[in-house]
């Protein structure tokens, strides 16, 4: 009860300082002399947006799945639907704005694509051990030599890399056809892409050592906030040196990221030194806290993109604060419980949340809201059911591996058979406690007549 109540006054005070910012500013954009964006061909546009979701996103997550489960044959079946999409995409189909024209990012994406799913699938061949290539002697000697079980992990590699891919191919996507992100603006938006992305993929590592019981499980010397903190020291070692050119004078936007890197490096060792030997510790979900509060306190030129930005903040702030939680309150200091807790799908959703908001904060994405008149609470709400959707698909591939790998060690259909085998033990262990009682039962004496 003591860690309920604490988890009460934890969401209550997010909620207060989430009510006390958003009544702080009541001012809005004035989009009166804004006009409303020329959307022409907007049918067929969606309906080729929605196809590039589901064979360069969807279907790719899906064949990574069955590889990563030992399903190569039918991974690469899928894969060539995959990549036959892929060359239509890179040679026919265009994302064109309204000028007829699509930037070279979408387009060199679009062939990159095409290229690294057709090599994905040439190794997909090779270690399921297809006919076609392994006639070939040269083939068949490279196999032999490098074994299939190597080439079954590039095979892997390559199609989840497929994945990365073509999600960044379907956030161009709808980029290019609006026409925007481009000449200035270019590096903000590369910026808001690359950071939003990395915070889902965050999300994605909580919820991969969640949901799978071999990762979560693991009895290794390494918990994962000794290599959150390691990976944490790295990038923030990076972002110190790579943000500013020294020698030159300093500008508002650098001196944050710089500090934001020194945030990181400096909380990174302290996290290492926690977290040696097995142990947990709250550092790397501290940083998110503070990076957070920092993003949530970035003013911004115009008032939607400062409140979007804030609700990022604020979204952050919770996934970094509900993860204390869940590792001094929830786990106690413990690596795991024996089942999943409701409340601990919570953390990773709100990072993915998080970066779902930051990728569409973008200055020229915000611009075309006020042009369509539409206000920061509407459109945050957009985002945000899109980034239940990512969860969404995050957690159905996780399951979907977690089907595969059972049924592959217990049959297809291992949860019939084991009701099947419950029903049975009770139907035997039945039948012997009526023999018992039928065999030790003593037949009443008969009185003399």
């Amino acid at each position: 009860m003591n860690v309920l109540w604490k988890l009460r006054y934890l969401l209550v005070s997010l909620t207060l300082v989430c009510i006390v910012q958003a009544h702080g500013d009541m001012n809005m954009d004035d989009s009166e002399d804004l006009s409303r964006p020329d959307i022409q061909f907007a049918g067929p546009r969606t309906f080729h947006w929605l196809c590039t979701v589901l064979f360069l996103l969807l279907l790719p997550s899906a064949v990574t799945c069955l590889t990563f489960a030992g399903k190569i044959y039918s991974a690469v079946v899928f894969q060539l639907v995959c990549g036959v999409y892929a060359i239509l995409e890179a040679a026919v189909f265009r994302f064109k704005d309204n000028n007829g024209i699509e930037n070279k990012t979408s387009r060199g994406t679009a062939w990159f694509l095409a290229l690294w799913t057709w090599i994905a699938i040439f190794f997909g061949g090779l270690a399921s051990g297809t006919n076609i290539l392994v006639k070939n002697k040269k083939l068949n000697a490279f196999v032999s030599r490098t074994g299939e079980s190597k080439i079954a992990y590039v095979h892997r590699a390559l199609s989840f890399a497929s994945v990365l891919a073509g999600w960044v191919k379907v956030c161009i996507s709808p980029i290019a056809m609006f026409g925007f992100c481009r000449a200035g603006y270019t590096g903000q938006c590369v910026a808001h892409g690359i950071m939003g992305s990395s915070f889902i993929l965050y999300g994605f590592i909580y919820a991969l050592v969640l949901v799978i019981p071999w990762i979560r499980n693991s009895k290794s010397s390494y918990t994962q906030d000794y290599i959150d903190s390691w990976i944490m020291c790295l990038w923030g070692i990076v972002n110190t040196f790579t943000e500013h050119r020294w020698g030159k004078n300093w500008k508002m936007s650098e001196y944050e990221h710089t500090a934001m890197g020194v945030l990181w490096w400096s909380g990174g060792l302290i996290g290492i030194f926690l977290s040696r030997g097995g142990k947990r510790t709250f550092v790397p979900s501290l940083m998110i806290v503070f990076t957070g509060w920092a993003m949530s306190e970035h003013t911004q030129s115009s008032v939607i993109s400062t409140k979007v930005h804030f609700l990022f903040g604020i979204l952050l702030m919770s996934g970094g604060a509900l993860r204390i939680v869940e590792i001094a309150f929830l786990l106690r200091d413990k690596r795991t419980l024996d089942k999943i807790q409701s409340f601990q799908y919570l953390p990773p959703f709100c990072l993915v949340c998080s970066g779902v908001l930051f990728m569409g904060a973008n200055q020229e994405q915000l611009q075309l809201v006020l042009r369509f008149k539409a206000g920061h609470s509407s459109y945050s709400l957009l985002l945000i059911s899109g980034a239940f959707l990512v969860y969404l698909w995050i957690l159905l591939c996780l399951e979907f591996y977690l089907h595969l790998v059972h049924a592959s060690e217990e049959g297809l259909f291992y949860g019939y058979s084991s009701i099947s085998n419950e029903n049975s033990e009770t139907e035997f262990e039945l039948d012997d406690a009526i023999q018992e009682n039928q065999s030790g039962s003593v037949e009443p004496e008969r009185g003399d007549d």
